[in-house]
């Protein structure tokens, strides 16, 4: 198993993932096909031209899935329950056709679970930057993460 469990997840931790990945224009476009984001600054080139950007924008949404997913390897694969949410989400400069993106996860913040005593919640800060080293992505994310030894709660709530 690749992912860290709840006890080497300790507050003040940064990762620097080793997935970089260069986004193409099929990406953006088949993201915004398949998602129906029939936004013209994704998926319209004449219409981009006169935007402020004056050419398309990757769809903030793939970005976000994709710095979530360069994270599991290094942080969650396999030892994670679920994902409880995102929050805090900010796109401060935009994204195009040929950006490299790479990521960086800090942990900001774990507790025990209150209802399961196999797992903690953990929280994530996962930043993301372009090959200017750039901030184009940052988000909190919440992961309900597994132990390496459980322990049985005497007072489990339901």
């Amino acid at each position: 198993m690749a992912g860290m469990y709840y006890e080497e997840l300790e507050p003040g931790k940064v990762i620097e993932h080793a997935i970089r990945r260069t986004l193409t224009e099929t990406d953006n476009v088949l993201f915004s096909a398949m998602t129906y984001n029939c936004a013209p600054l994704h998926i319209d080139a004449e219409y981009s031209k006169q935007s402020i950007f004056g050419q398309r924008l990757v769809n903030s949404m793939f970005l976000l899935g994709l710095v979530a997913g360069i994270t599991v390897f290094e942080t969650t694969l396999g030892t994670t329950l679920g994902n409880l949410g995102f929050e805090k989400i900010t796109f401060p400069k935009p994204v195009f056709h040929g950006d490299t993106v790479r990521v960086r996860t800090e942990v900001l913040d774990r507790r025990l679970s209150k209802k399961r005593g196999d797992s903690g919640i953990v929280t994530f800060k996962h930043v993301a930057l372009n090959q200017r080293d750039e901030v184009v992505c940052e988000c909190t994310r919440v992961g309900l993460m597994l132990r390496r030894e459980p322990a049985a709660l005497e007072h489990a709530e339901a």
